[in-house]
C-alpha cells in the first residue's frame, strides 16, 4: 500500500474561481488589458514545470496529448474498455488535474511528490488505447518511456523536493549540495547579480570544477548580464579557485511567449505607469536582466488603484532548497472596491498602529510608505499555487525606501476556507460552530494585518558600498543584549541571501505573530465591521485557528531528513510551540483516542488568557524574531527559529506521535479551476468551467490550443537538454 499521503484522494476538493462579473464589469479596453497578460502569466507559468522536477514537462506534455484528442467524457468510454474500474479512471483525472493545479508533480503546498492512485498497468493501457496512441504510436510510446518510471517512483530521494541527498530539486543539477549553493551565492553577491530567475549546474573538467549560472532570458546570445562580459551570450570568472559562467537562454522560447503578450498588452495599458512597467517587465525577461524587473516592479508601485492589477516574474523563493531562487508566477485581477475599502481604512491607520509593535522605534523604518491594499478578484494566477494575500515586491532595496503593495485575493479566500464541520479535526465540539462562523473574516483580518503590517513593518540595518550606514551606529542599542548593535547587512548582501534556508519561513512566522498581536487592537476589528462579542469571537478563531494550524503543520515534516516542506506551516508550529511553553494553561494540546478507535488529538485554548499570558508571549518572541532580522544576525536568529521548529518524541508532548494522527486525518488541499479569456471576431469573452477535475482539465488543454504542438514540442526540447544534469 501506498502510503495516502502520496496520491490525491478521489473526492478531493476542486473549485471554480468566479470572476465572471468582475470581467463583466471591465471595459473593452480592460478586458484586452487583462487577456494579453493572461496570456503572458499563463505561458510564463509553464516554466514551473522545469523549475519543478526532471519529469513534469513530459507528464505535462503526455496529458496534454492525450486530452487535446478526447475530453475526459470521452475518454472514459475508452478507459473502461481498457479495463480501468470507475475509480481508477476517477483517480487518473484528479492525477491529470493535480498536476496541471501545481504545474507539476510535487504539491506546491507541502512539497511532497503525488502519483497516480491506480496501478502503473492500468495507465499505460490507457495511454495506449487513447486516441492520441492511435495516431502517434511510436511518439506517445517514447513520451510514456521518458516519464513513466519518475512518474510512479517513491525512492526516498524522490518522496519531497529538497537539494542534494535530501530531495529533487531543478534549480540545481544534480550533482549540486549546499556547499556548492552557498559557494554560488557568494559568487552572485561578488558581481551584484540576483539569484531570482537563476539555475545552477555544477560540472566536473579536467579534474576543475566547474558552475554555469544560468539565467532566465528570452535571448541566449549577446551582452551577459554581468558588466563588461561581452562574449557570445556567456562570460567566465575564476572564483575562491573555481570557475563561473553566467549565461542566457534559459527557458528561452517560454519567455520569448511570455515577451510577445507583453508587448500586446502594452497597447492597452490605461496610464504611463503601467505602459512603462511591462516595457521593463520586457526588458527582464528579454535579456534576464533583475534590474529591469525592479525597474518595473518601481512603476508598478506608482500604479495606484488600478481596475486590473497584476504582477509577473519569478517572485517567492519557498521552493528553493537554498531559499534564493524565484518560481515564475504572474497573477491578472481586478479590484473589488468595497472590500478594499476596509483595507484602504487599514492602511490610514498603520501610522498608529505600527508603534504598538514589540520593538523599539529605531528598529522601524524611517517612514512608512502607505501602499496600495486591495482586494482582488483574481482572473488568471499562474503557477504552482494560488495564495490568499500577497505583499510584493520581494526586492528589500526597494521595499525598505520605496514601498510595496498589498492584495488580498478575495474569491480565493471566499472558496478555499470554507469547511465543513464534520471535516474540522482537533476541535473541542464547542469550538466547531463557532470556528465555523467566524473561520473566514478571523482570516481576512489575519490576512490583512500579516501582509500590510506584518511583512510591511520593521528596518533592516544596513551599511552601503560606499560605508554609509542608514542608522546610528553610536545610538542604537539592541534591546536584547542591552548592547550597541553589533551586526548589520554589508553591500548586496540580502534577507533572502543572509537568512537562506530559513528565510521564508522565519519571515511567514514574524508576519504571522505580526497578525496574531494586532488583531487584538478594537481599532483594527472595528475597520472590519467587527465590535463587542462578535470581535471578541474574531480574536478567538483566529488564535484559536493558527493554533490548529500550528498541529496540522506536522504534515508538512519529513523526519527522516529533519527538514520542513511548507514555509507557512514550519512558521504556524514554531507560533504554537511558543503558545504551549508560555504555560499558564493558555494551550492545551491532548493525545485522545477518537470515536473511531483510532488516534486522535485535542487543541484548547483558554480565551481568557489571550489578551494577558498570550499577548505576552507573542511580544517577546516577536520582538526578538525582528531584532535578529534588523542587525542580520543569522546566527542568533537560527538558533532560536530551529530550536522551535524541532519535531521530537521527548518533553511534554510527543509531536513525531502527533505527526502520524496528523497524517491519518489529513483533509486534501483544494485545488481551483480557472477561466479562459478569448478574443473572437474582436468580442472578448470569458470561458468557464465546472468546479471538477475534469472541468480543471479542460480549462489546461483549451488554454494553449493556439500553438499547442510548437509549444510542447519546445518543452520536451527544453526537458531533453537538462536531462543529463538530473543523474
Amino acid at each position: 500500500m501506498v502510503d495516502s499521503q502520496y496520491y490525491l484522494p478521489n473526492d478531493i476538493g476542486i473549485s471554480a474561481l468566479d470572476c465572471s462579473e468582475a470581467f463583466r464589469l471591465l471595459s473593452p479596453q480592460e478586458k484586452m488589458y487583462a487577456h494579453y497578460l493572461s496570456r503572458a502569466s499563463w505561458y510564463g507559468g509553464l516554466a514551473v514545470l522545469l523549475q519543478t522536477s526532471p519529469e513534469s514537462a513530459n507528464i505535462f506534455v503526455l496529458l496534454q496529448r492525450i486530452f487535446r484528442k478526447q475530453t475526459p467524457a470521452q475518454l472514459e468510454q475508452v478507459a473502461t474498455a481498457a479495463g480501468l474500474s470507475s475509480e481508477e479512471y476517477q483517480a487518473f483525472l484528479v492525477y491529470a488535474a493535480g498536476l496541471y493545479a501545481n504545474m507539476g508533480n510535487y504539491k506546491s503546498f507541502g512539497d511532497t511528490k503525488f502519483i497516480p492512485n491506480l496501478p502503473k498497468d492500468k495507465l499505460k493501457a490507457l495511454v495506449w488505447a487513447s486516441q492520441a496512441f492511435q495516431e502517434q504510436p511510436a511518439e506517445m510510446e517514447a513520451l510514456w518511456d521518458s516519464c513513466s518510471c519518475l512518474l510512479y517512483s517513491l525512492e526516498n530521494r524522490q518522496k519531497q523536493l529538497g537539494l542534494g541527498d535530501k530531495g529533487i530539486t531543478t534549480y540545481f543539477s544534480g550533482n549540486c549540495c549546499l556547499e556548492d549553493a552557498e559557494l554560488a551565492q557568494k559568487f552572485l553577491d561578488s558581481k551584484k547579480l540576483s539569484a531570482y530567475n537563476t539555475r545552477l549546474f555544477k560540472k566536473e573538467d579536467g579534474g576543475k570544477t566547474c558552475y554555469e549560472v544560468r539565467l532566465a532570458s528570452a535571448v541566449q546570445k549577446g551582452q551577459t548580464a554581468v558588466k563588461k562580459a561581452k562574449t557570445k551570450g556567456k562570460k567566465c570568472f575564476s572564483f575562491e579557485d573555481k570557475e563561473f559562467t553566467v549565461k542566457r537562454g534559459d527557458y528561452s522560447p517560454i519567455m520569448e511567449k511570455v515577451c510577445y503578450y507583453l508587448e500586446k498588452a502594452q497597447a492597452y495599458a490605461a496610464n504611463e505607469n503601467q505602459r512603462k512597467m511591462l516595457e521593463e517587465y520586457t526588458r527582464s525577461f528579454t535579456l534576464g536582466s533583475i534590474e529591469a524587473h525592479k525597474e518595473g516592479s518601481r512603476y508598478w508601485i506608482k500604479d495606484k488603484g488600478p481596475i486590473v492589477e497584476s504582477y509577473i516574474g519569478f517572485i517567492e523563493s519557498y521552493r528553493d532548497p537554498f531559499g534564493s531562487r524565484g518560481e515564475f508566477e504572474g497573477f491578472v485581477a481586478v479590484v473589488n472596491k468595497a472590500m478594499s475599502e476596509r483595507f484602504a481604512k487599514l492602511v490610514s491607520s498603520a501610522e498608529v498602529l505600527l508603534p504598538e509593535l514589540p520593538w523599539p522605534q529605531e528598529f522601524e523604518k524611517d517612514t512608512f510608505l502607505k501602499p496600495d491594499f486591495t482586494s482582488l478578484d483574481v482572473l488568471t494566477f499562474a503557477g504552482s499555487g494560488i495564495p490568499a494575500g500577497i505583499n510584493i515586491p520581494n526586492y528589500d532595496d526597494i521595499r525598505q525606501t520605496e514601498g510595496f503593495k498589498n492584495v488580498s485575493l478575495g474569491n480565493v479566500l471566499a472558496v478555499a476556507y470554507a469547511t465543513q464541520k464534520e471535516k474540522l479535526t482537533f476541535l473541542e465540539e464547542g469550538d466547531k460552530d463557532l470556528f465555523i462562523k467566524w473561520k473566514g473574516p478571523s482570516f481576512e483580518v489575519q490576512v490583512g494585518l500579516h501582509e500590510l503590517l506584518g511583512h510591511g513593518s520593521g528596518k533592516l540595518f544596513v551599511q552601503d558600498d560606499k560605508g554609509k550606514f542608514n542608522f546610528d551606529q553610536s545610538k542604537v542599542i539592541n534591546p536584547e543584549t542591552g548592547e550597541p548593535v553589533s551586526s548589520w547587512y554589508r553591500g548586496s548582501e540580502t534577507w533572502d541571501s543572509k537568512f537562506s534556508t530559513i528565510a521564508s519561513s522565519y519571515e511567514e512566522c514574524r508576519a504571522e505573530c505580526v497578525g496574531l498581536y494586532l488583531c487584538l487592537n478594537k481599532q483594527v476589528l472595528s475597520i472590519f465591521g467587527h465590535e463587542g462579542q462578535d470581535a471578541d469571537d474574531v480574536v478567538y478563531i483566529n488564535w484559536l485557528s493558527m493554533v490548529r494550524a500550528g498541529l496540522l503543520g506536522l504534515e508538512f515534516y519529513t523526519p527522516d531528513s529533519k527538514s520542513w516542506r511548507q514555509a507557512h506551516m514550519q512558521a504556524r508550529f514554531v507560533i504554537l510551540r511558543v503558545l504551549l511553553e508560555a504555560g499558564e494553561g493558555l494551550v492545551g494540546l491532548e493525545e485522545v483516542t477518537g470515536e473511531d478507535g483510532k488516534p486522535d488529538a485535542r487543541i484548547t485554548l483558554d480565551r481568557s488568557k489571550i489578551p494577558t499570558v498570550g499577548k505576552n508571549a507573542i511580544h517577546r518572541f516577536l520582538c526578538k524574531l525582528q531584532v535578529f532580522k534588523s542587525t542580520a544576525d543569522v546566527e542568533g536568529g537560527r538558533a532560536v527559529y530551529d530550536n522551535y521548529s524541532t519535531v521530537s518524541d521527548t518533553g511534554a508532548h510527543n509531536f513525531l506521535r502527533l505527526r502520524e494522527t496528523v497524517l491519518l486525518r489529513k483533509e486534501a488541499r483544494k485545488m481551483f479551476v480557472q477561466a479562459n479569456t478569448r478574443i473572437s471576431e474582436g468580442k472578448r469573452s470569458l470561458v468557464e468551467y465546472e468546479g471538477s477535475a475534469a472541468g480543471l482539465i479542460r480549462s489546461f488543454t483549451e488554454r494553449f490550443q493556439d500553438d499547442a504542438e510548437q509549444l510542447e514540442s519546445s518543452l520536451l526540447e527544453l526537458s531533453k537538454q537538462d536531462a543529463p544534469c538530473w543523474c
